[in-house]
């Protein structure tokens, strides 16, 4: 599962309409509350991003292989509390309902915290799904090659950077 930059105010959107505007949260003031949520998702993708540096430094002081970067960045991704793949959603939806409980533009809370963690992680799987798809259409184009060659992974970045300019996914 990955969060892109375009799907954010998407995200945010979704947000609003399923738990405001359909009255499980009251807020005081809708821009920054907005403001609130987005500054959670952008949040994700920063630490993610460093985690992900990190990995690859670790990666390249050890002379490990590319091919261990998601098992490197799993183990620091857990030493730093942080969700990453399929935890990811969880750790967006957990951050995402603590604003809700410590915000000042949030006035009132109608539904329990599962409630709210459900509708969030099925919103934010639908959003985050395109990773998977996206994992899917470049192989299509790839059945030629064989999978964890160089030439594999040469080419499936080529792939995945043309698909997602596709879709605007940037």
């Amino acid at each position: 599962m990955r969060l892109y930059v375009s799907k954010i105010s998407t995200i945010v959107e979704a947000i609003i309409r399923t738990l405001v505007d359909s009255g499980d949260l009251e807020v005081s003031n809708r821009a920054e509350f907005k403001a609130d949520v987005e500054s959670i998702l952008k949040e994700f993708r920063r630490k993610d991003r460093e985690i992900t540096e990190r990995a690859k430094d670790i990666l390249e002081h050890r002379g490990l292989p590319y091919s261990d970067l998601y098992r490197i960045k799993r183990q620091v991704a857990e030493n730093h509390d942080f969700g990453i793949g399929e935890e990811s959603v969880a750790w967006i939806a957990n951050q995402l309902i603590e604003l809700f409980m410590q915000s000042q533009w949030v006035e009132e809370i109608y539904v329990d915290d599962p409630t709210i963690r459900r509708k969030l992680r099925e919103l934010l799987r639908r959003h985050m799904q395109a990773d998977s798809d996206l994992d899917r259409e470049v192989e299509r184009h790839l059945k030629h090659l064989e999978k964890g060659t160089a030439s594999f992974e040469i080419e499936y970045q080529k792939q995945l950077d043309r698909i997602r300019r596709k879709h605007g996914l940037n």
